[in-house]
């Protein structure tokens, strides 16, 4: 098979050319946004666990009961045995947060996007998603058969030429995951409810940070940001979450997750229910951090740094770890060409002591490379 390998170091080279190749590095986590790489101790302004809920004692003490009671695995598919009980309060929890009838919990947010789609429209039908909408919405749109239209990015008024009268499913984030600015979804869900489109918002970046309350049908998320453990949920009327466990393929022919993680979950989600100081937390210290560098006002717990070139975000992401921070940067194609950034994420384990070093930090380093 030497053909294979050269295609495949043939593609490495070239990403390699434009600074755009990647690589896993093991990075062993720990609680107040604790980081190891290469072994050595990093403070993590990377991570999506914005409530710091994967280290809470709680959640993991759930997390331990539930194996010790159902075992590591779900075993199958959720149609077949995979139904252990946990699931039930599970999604009781999702649905009575966000005021639906009823919710439906996928593998994964993109095992549930690349799902909810397919499942609701198809040839003849129209998707349109906003333009900088995550990788899986594009993903789930395209498996539908549906046309598909983008709309410019957080554009109302665009997003109304691009409807047309034919059955539409609407997809936009409420938080968008690289630019941390948010969607006007008060205006988005009146258009789509005065032309009958279907609107589905993907609150992954936004459940428990900066969660938004509109009319949406199909409200979406996910389960490993926040809530700090794993997996994807759609949360719906009662027969929109009947067909989900029907015909969404990414929910019919997959195993179910691991009790773990749904124990878990049910125990960040009644956390999340009764501290609100917590949650507010994460935005604060984006604040913090905004005002530190005279950056404009954020609208969520992310903050990004557009540096343009991979080469710069590289040596600006290398620089802040030579001063103990952990702040990956994201090239394309996650992110548009010539918008190569620096982003941070921050999180209720960030004191403001550890917002206002990294502040300096990025000060004394990272600017010069903007």
């Amino acid at each position: 098979m030497s053909s294979l390998d050269d295609f495949a170091e043939a593609k490495l080279a070239a990403l390699e050319a434009q600074n755009l190749r990647r690589g896993l590095v093991e990075t062993a986590r720990g609680p107040h946004a604790a980081a190891t790489r290469r072994g050595r101790r990093l403070l993590s302004f990377s991570c999506n666990d914005y409530l710091g809920l994967s280290q809470h004692p709680a959640v993991k003490a759930a997390a331990v009961a539930a194996v010790e009671r159902y075992g590591a695995g779900a075993g199958a598919s959720r149609l077949v045995t995979g139904e252990h009980p946990l699931y039930r309060t599970l999604e009781t929890r999702l649905a009575a947060l966000k005021g639906t009838d009823d919710a439906v919990v996928f593998g994964s947010g993109y095992l549930a996007n690349i799902g909810i789609a397919p499942a609701l429209v198809g040839p003849g039908d129209l998707v349109v998603i906003d333009e900088l909408a995550h990788s899986c919405i594009h993903a789930g749109a395209r498996l539908s058969r549906a046309e598909v239209r983008t709309f410019r990015h957080n554009d109302v008024d665009d997003l109304g030429r691009k409807l047309d009268g034919r059955r539409a499913l609407v997809m936009t984030e409420t938080v968008f995951s690289m630019d941390g600015d948010r969607t006007p979804l008060a205006s988005i869900a009146a258009l789509c409810a005065a032309r009958d489109a279907w609107l589905l918002t993907d609150d992954a970046h936004g459940l428990g940070v900066v969660e938004e309350h509109a009319p949406t049908p199909l409200k979406m998320g996910t389960l490993s940001k926040a809530v700090g453990s794993y997996g994807g949920y759609l949360c719906c009327s009662g027969p929109v979450a009947a067909l989900m466990r029907n015909r969404a393929r990414s929910f019919v022919y997959t195993t179910g997750l691991p009790p773990a993680a749904v124990a878990a979950s049910i125990a960040a989600l009644d956390i999340i229910a009764s501290d609100p100081v917590l949650c507010a937390r994460p935005l604060a210290r984006a604040w913090q951090f905004c005002a530190a560098l005279g950056l404009p006002a954020p609208e969520s717990a992310i903050v990004p740094l557009v540096l343009g070139s991979p080469e710069a975000a590289l040596a600006a992401s290398r620089a802040l770890e030579d001063r103990g921070f952990l702040v990956a940067a994201i090239r394309p194609p996650t992110v548009p060409e010539g918008t190569a950034r620096l982003r941070f994420a921050f999180s209720a384990a960030h004191s403001e002591t550890d917002v206002a070093g990294l502040a300096e930090a990025v000060r004394e380093t990272c600017l010069a490379y903007s």
